[in-house]
């Protein structure tokens, strides 16, 4: 029976094993960010690349705003060349955080996507940082 997930053939496992080991070049979840900022030396930069109105209602504890547009070569000189960032934005609805990986793969920054955003994070049962009242 044919049906639209059937329709197309898989991948070999071969080439399904090359496109999902490729996929962790590019993304992180919510959960290993959550661990590898909880461990007190994460080894990235997190960015949060919403407006600041949404990132003061709130945002994943140690992250950064930097906007998506307002990632210009002249502001990401302040971390070393080598640094890798993660990037977010609101959730799987929005195309923020792939904004902003494009714009600092073009500054010739590593980056990656935290999946999920910070509806993942939400949904993974993790606070986020709100400004105190």
């Amino acid at each position: 029976m044919t049906n639209p997930v059937t329709q197309s053939p898989a991948a070999t496992s071969a080439e399904a094993l090359a496109h999902f080991e490729r996929e962790f070049a590019f993304e992180t979840d919510c959960w290993d960010v959550h661990a590898a900022m909880t461990s007190g030396n994460p080894g990235f930069v997190l960015v949060d690349v919403r407006g600041p109105d949404l990132f003061a209602r709130g945002h994943v504890p140690g992250a950064l705003n930097i906007p998506h547009g307002k990632m210009i070569a002249s502001r990401m000189e302040a971390w070393p060349a080598e640094t890798l960032f993660v990037v977010y934005c609101a959730g799987p609805h929005c195309n923020g955080a792939a904004r902003g990986a494009v714009r600092l793969a073009r500054l010739g920054r590593p980056v990656k996507r935290m999946d999920g955003g910070v509806t993942g994070w939400i949904d993974e049962g993790f606070d986020l940082a709100v400004p105190a009242a």
